[in-house]
Parts: structure tokens; sequence; C-alpha cells
């Protein structure tokens, strides 16, 4: 899990070109949406654009659902443990 955790963060920010933030210091646990790191709904919507395609994670329709994936990275590497996919390499 903590792999998959340091993953995120480097996910996190290559994507959304964090410039000031670097992977090993985001706290796992931290909330990703406003408080804690900061994202806003767009860089959500690119994380999970992101994560889709590395993960073959799909994200559901259900908002609730969606927030708590994105409420820390830790939930995030629960969510994608749960619903990953086999993806072609």
């Amino acid at each position: 899990m903590e792999d998959l955790e340091l993953e995120l963060k480097q996910l996190i920010v290559d994507v959304l070109l964090l410039k000031d933030v670097h992977a090993a210091e985001i706290d796992s646990q931290a909330p990703l949406l406003v408080a804690g790191l900061g994202l806003d709904s767009i860089d959500a919507l690119e994380l999970a654009m992101a994560i889709s395609k590395r993960y073959g994670v799909k994200f559901r329709t259900q908002e609730a659902e969606n927030r708590a994936a994105f409420g820390s990275v830790r939930a995030l590497a629960d969510f994608i443990q749960r619903y990953r996919v086999a993806v072609p390499s």
C-alpha cells in the first residue's frame, strides 16, 4: 500500500505540475481538496483522468463515493485497490 501511495503522490505532483511540492512531503492522510493540499475540482478531474488511465479505475457517478475517494492519498489508494482492473501494457 505504501508503494501505491508514493506512486499516487508522484502522480499528483506530475499531473498537476506542483512545482513547490515534493511527493515525499505529501501526508497520506491529509485532505486533498480545499484544505490540506488545496486541490480544486478541476485538479480533481485531471487527477481522476490520470488515475483512470494508469490504473484502469472508473470513477462512479455517486458523488459521495468520489468525494470520499479524493479525501486523501490513502483514500485514493484504497479506492484504486478496490476497483482496479488489469490495464494492458
